[in-house]
């Protein structure tokens, strides 16, 4: 399946078991010698709430939230029937999402996906960032001897914004993985380099941790807006365009909640 073009496995755990899911996501992630992704993403049960979800890199590495994938299990558990609910409580590691599904009245399956991604966290020991400040918003930082100004939040794992202009032409290649292991970062971070097009729209691209340049990124695209606003550059409710589509991000200031609403789609099935 896919959000936004950032592609996953999906694994039902009430039918299939999957052991060492580290070593499986490395194998089947590989785009040459496997069945090619992202990372492996595992639908099971919850005591907590109606499914839970674990996510694995490319590299073998668990992430503790995917704002994609987890838009692609509500579209999973509810048009494979496992439920008939259109509010969905999914449990991760960082925490229960609400999941809020748009179903097609005619095919009875879902088209969109919104969920409440819960409080960005700017504490810098808590994303964690290694840098003597409580918070980092506009913080000069310099990688190969280029300054940078960057802006960190967690959604439930790390994410470092730069904002700058053309971001087309960036060699992403070099200086997302130059960033994603700084020691700065003591977990590593995705990074997210960002052009604003007005103050309503931005544009996005991200290099993941653990994945390399993908086409999209929920959680990134909601720290995205957080920092965006932060620095007083877009407005809450924003569209990030990213190269697999765009994403529509909400960052309600009362309730200090992120929301993150866009497509999930399925691609193929298969057996390994």
């Amino acid at each position: 399946m896919h959000g936004t073009g950032n592609d996953y496995i999906y694994v039902n755990l009430f039918e299939e078991k999957v052991e060492n899911p580290e070593e499986v996501a490395r194998k089947w992630s590989d785009r040459h010698f496997g069945v090619g992704s992202d990372g492996l993403v595992l639908i099971g049960p919850s005591e907590r709430g109606d499914f839970s979800m674990r996510m694995f890199n490319a590299d073998g590495s668990e992430a503790g939230m995917c704002g994609n994938a987890s838009r692609c299990v509500g579209k999973y558990v509810y048009d494979k029937g496992l439920t008939r609910k259109t509010e969905v409580a999914l449990e991760t590691k960082s925490g229960m999402k609400i999941l809020h599904l748009f179903v097609n009245p005619q095919t009875d399956k879902v088209e969109r996906v919104r969920v409440n991604m819960g409080k960005p966290i700017l504490d810098a020991g808590s994303i964690p960032v290694n840098l003597p400040f409580s918070e980092i918003i506009n913080h000069p930082f310099c990688v190969d001897d280029k300054e940078h100004r960057i802006t960190c939040v967690s959604m439930g794992n790390p994410h470092t914004v730069i904002f700058m202009d053309g971001v087309d032409r960036l060699n992403i290649e070099q200086i997302g993985p130059t960033i994603e292991t700084h020691p700065a970062f003591p977990k590593r971070t995705n990074v997210e380099f960002i052009e604003v097009i007005d103050r309503k729209t931005l544009k996005m691209r991200v290099w993941e941790l653990g994945s390399g340049e993908t086409l999209a990124c929920g959680t990134g695209a909601c720290a995205t807006v957080v920092a965006g606003v932060l620095n007083g550059l877009c407005e809450p409710v924003s569209a990030v365009h990213t190269r697999g589509g765009v994403l529509e991000i909400e960052w309600n200031r009362s309730e200090n909640n992120v929301y993150l609403t866009g497509a999930a789609e399925f691609v193929f099935e298969g057996s390994v």
